[in-house]
């Protein structure tokens, strides 16, 4: 055996039960599959560092679960089908869960769905079962104790006995209700105990992980890490600067308190203030209906914006619950039917260089092909030379790819103990690949751009993104055609687009005199278009559909966002100084101030629809409380509203002020059970004139 066959069975035993006839092979067998699971745990969740795909450790575990129940007397206390999660961090704390928080059994294929369900009706001895479909979040399980229906005290999985005390940090979370919302329908028990995962947003992940490479510091490796790592923190000013969200999916001891079913449990909670998911849940009476949830999720899972892996099934009346139990770890009454892997390896056979629309050049992976999601996947992007270098990937190395969504697949690391010394440093080439012209690359090598704005490839990608329907929404104006009137040199720029006339046009092979006719019609049409669509036609680097309406909300013309410089961009709230600089940057190009120079000669006049003057406490709300001596109620309530802040009545956690005059009752202390900062009268007037001068 090589040592590269050998570093592949270290990672991923090759397991064959068949050849498995005697209990020294029996032994041997078991213990090399936990030696693997407890290394890829090891660097999953304490290094952050994967080595396999998800679906290749869930392959191993669930061997070694089939080699267990079928050989019993080789199941030791310390194997890893003994464990729900992972031990606790007793630095956290320590806290003991009223009620077992079980993991769920793992299926993948569909005959699996099938077995659980016949299982089910048979030892439920039930032909009317009902089940309750969830999506299976990809974050981190906690668990939350309200007493008299304020939050006391907040905990992880753990090992599913015991886990981490994560009250304060939970405390961050502002979709996390301090205290429950009365309702009249049902009191809050004494002790109420919920569930819930923990998530990062897909978009939110994006942007942390940026910053931490900014930073210097690792990227999560996927998002259910970074919500894992943002909630397990020792300081919980850590955590609060971290997005995260919750979906709460379970009330523990529901059946205590005479609810009958699952899903009147998740109704009752959420007119509580705990948010749950009933957008994407659904009550399924048959295997039928629940195989028809599971494609519906898997077909939304891309478009969420957030991460799940699967769905979760479970029989809705607690009655079934009871009946069926639980085994040592797992619930009888409930499985997670598992989507598809996003992740898994291949190996790296070539690398291109490519040119995009603003000249960055890109370089791609051509991979061995391997299917992830249900799609073969034969190119990965490696984004950048700095990436690279970062994690010293090499052309012919054994690779972790990941797939998310309909964006080309990403290399999430090399497996360098695969390498057997034939692999290949990738480096950029000196000129591009497309025109041949000098290629620019910035300092930290994450950028790399050709220096020629009428190359070909630049040229083609620039007009095709400027006539997409976002942009210009030039619909005649298709790939094809775009390529053959670059190439007749018919268009050399942009803004020529706006000086085509109909013979240009008949050029085109598909293009008759209707057709060309069609096109110029469209072409005039686009003179007359919205401001932001002309922002995002332009583009302008780190600068998509949504950054150009922001640009419009707060800009009144064109003229002033190409004047405005990069302090005045980054006082906006959802531009940091990397888009500001790529603003600056590109209006600054005395080639780019031509390109939009030039279009306005065309007569393109963009139109601003999103403009509104802003007032200096904009989005702020206000809760006032006691009396004040300087203004009555009314007044200061009017002068607030005046100046854009909401002055309500109730104290909640979106509330950002309260002020406390004399003679406070309630609302203070709800203010402090919120940790919405109080101010008093001197205070607050301070602080409204700092508000007021600033803006």
């Amino acid at each position: 055996m090589s040592d590269k066959e050998k570093n592949e069975t270290e990672l991923v035993p090759d397991i064959d039960p068949d050849q498995i006839d005697n209990k020294k092979q029996v032994k041997k067998a078991a213990r090399k599959l936990r030696e693997a699971i407890r290394l890829h745990d090891h660097k999953y969740y304490v290094e952050n560092d994967p080595l396999i795909s998800d679906s290749e450790y869930d392959s191993l575990l669930r061997s070694l679960e089939d080699l267990e129940d079928q050989y019993p007397e080789v199941k030791t206390e310390d194997s890893p089908t003994q464990r729900v999660g992972s031990e606790p961090n007793e630095e956290l704390g320590i806290v003991d869960h009223p009620y077992p928080m079980l993991s769920l059994k793992s299926v993948y294929e569909e005959s699996e769905a099938d077995n659980f369900f016949e299982t089910i009706k048979d030892e439920a001895q039930l032909d009317d079962l009902q089940f309750f479909c969830e999506p299976k979040y990809d974050g981190l399980a906690v668990e939350l104790i309200y007493e008299n229906g304020a939050f006391k005290q907040g905990s992880t999985r753990g090992d599913g006995d015991n886990g981490e005390d994560v009250t304060d940090n939970l405390k961050t979370i502002k979709q996390i209700p301090l205290r429950l919302l009365e309702t009249d329908s049902h009191d809050h028990p004494d002790k109420l105990v919920v569930r819930g995962e923990v998530f990062i947003p897909k978009e939110e992940f994006e942007k942390l992980n940026k910053k931490r490479e900014s930073d210097d510091k690792d990227p999560f490796a996927n998002p259910r890490n970074a919500a894992s790592g943002s909630l397990r923190q020792l300081d919980p000013s850590v955590t609060a600067k971290r997005p995260l969200g919750i979906f709460f999916y379970q009330w523990a001891n529901a059946a205590e308190h005479n609810i009958n079913d699952h899903s009147e449990s998740l109704e009752i909670i959420s007119s509580w203030g705990l948010k749950t998911n009933n957008n994407l849940n659904s009550v399924c009476p048959g295997l039928s209906e629940i195989k028809k949830h599971y494609q519906t999720l898997k077909n939304q899972r891309d478009d969420l914006p957030y991460e799940i892996d699967g769905m979760v099934v479970k029989c809705d009346h607690f009655s079934d619950q009871e009946k069926l139990g639980s085994r040592s770890n797992s619930p009888r009454w409930a499985i997670a039917w598992k989507f598809p892997a996003k992740r898994e390896r291949s190996r790296i056979k070539s690398v291109e260089f490519q040119v995009g629309r603003t000249g960055q050049i890109t370089p791609i992976a051509h991979l061995e092909p391997v299917e992830i999601g249900g799609v073969t996947i034969k190119r990965a992007s490696l984004h950048n030379q700095h990436e690279i270098e970062e994690k010293d990937i090499r052309s012919g190395d054994r690779v972790l790819v990941e797939r998310a969504g309909d964006v080309i697949p990403y290399i999430v690391k090399p497996i360098t103990d695969n390498r057997d010394g034939s692999e290949e440093k990738i480096e950029l080439p000196e000129s591009c690949p497309v025109c041949d012209s000098e290629i620019v690359v910035s300092d930290d090598r994450k950028q790399a751009h050709c220096t020629n704005i009428s190359c070909p490839a630049q040229l083609k990608e620039r007009i095709k993104h400027f006539v997409s329907k976002e942009a210009m929404d030039i619909e005649g104006l298709g790939e094809k055609r775009i390529q053959s009137l670059v190439d007749l040199d018919i268009l050399t720029s942009v803004e020529e687009i706006y000086n085509l006339d109909q013979a240009d046009l008949e050029e085109i092979d598909d293009v008759a005199e209707k057709s060309a006719n069609n096109i110029l019609s469209e072409i005039e049409d686009s003179k007359t278009t919205d401001l932001h669509r002309f922002l995002y036609a332009l583009g302008i680097p780190e600068t998509g559909t949504h950054i150009a309406r922001v640009l419009c909300r707060n800009f009144e013309a064109l003229d002033d966002i190409m004047k405005a410089d990069k302090d005045e961009l980054t006082t906006i709230k959802e531009i940091g100084p990397e888009i500001a600089n790529s603003i600056v940057t590109f209006f600054n190009e005395d080639h780019n101030k031509a390109t939009v120079n030039g279009l306005i000669d065309s007569d393109v006049k963009p139109k601003n629809k999103l403009y509104k003057q802003r007032k200096p406490l904009d989005g702020i709300k206000l809760v006032f409380t006691g009396e004040l001596d300087e203004w009555t109620r009314d007044e200061i309530k009017d002068k607030v509203e005046t100046l854009g802040a909401n002055a309500t009545s109730s104290v909640s956690s979106n509330t950002d002020y309260v002020i406390a005059g004399e003679g406070t009752g309630q609302k203070l202390d709800d203010a402090k059970d919120e940790n919405v900062t109080i101010l008093d009268e001197q205070e607050f007037k301070k602080w409204l004139k700092d508000q007021t001068e600033e803006k």
